[in-house]
């Protein structure tokens, strides 16, 4: 029997959810949003950082965000959650492996993702060094029904495909 190479890329896919609390803003892909609520979270609590680490991190079989970020840890309070998503991007390059592009989405009722996806964008693209046409954001509402909809809550799930650096 022969044994395939492996193919040189891999498929992760992350999810991550924060409920509303007080506050002004959210921080979506980066990049501060105005709100009529913050989230409740130990770091920024930037759903779509969070799912894209996981992302990331899942490709490669190397847990997840909490594994490598624990809300245990004091050092990671009210952190930046780009200073994660870098942190993910060197262990990929470390192993050989980079991003090739990723599909994120928003999941809530308010606030309006779309006035904003542009710069989450960029913010991400900068961040993981990739053109801007490797990185999707896009947005849905879920009908008024669960706890987005009850607008309660944010989330937002991200897939991503690496390939051999």
């Amino acid at each position: 029997m022969t044994t395939l190479p492996f193919p040189p890329v891999r498929i992760g896919q992350g999810y991550d959810v924060h409920a509303f609390g007080p506050g002004d803003h959210i921080m979506l892909g980066g990049v501060r949003v105005a709100h009529t609520a913050g989230v409740l979270a130990h770091s920024d609590g930037d759903v779509i950082l969070h799912a894209l680490c996981d992302a990331m991190l899942g490709a490669l079989a190397l847990g997840d965000i909490g594994q490598h970020f624990p809300p245990s840890d004091d050092r990671w309070k009210d952190a930046d959650s780009s200073d994660f998503l870098i942190h993910c991007d060197v262990l990929l390059r470390s192993r050989g492996w980079r991003v090739g592009n990723t599909d994120i989405t928003v999941i809530c009722e308010r606030p309006k993702v779309g006035p904003h996806a542009a710069a989450m964008r960029e913010r991400i693209a900068e961040l993981l060094q990739l053109p801007l046409d490797a990185v999707s954001i896009k947005a849905t509402t879920s009908e008024k029904l669960g706890f987005t909809g009850r607008e309660e809550g944010i989330a937002a799930q991200a897939i991503v495909l690496l390939v051999a650096a």
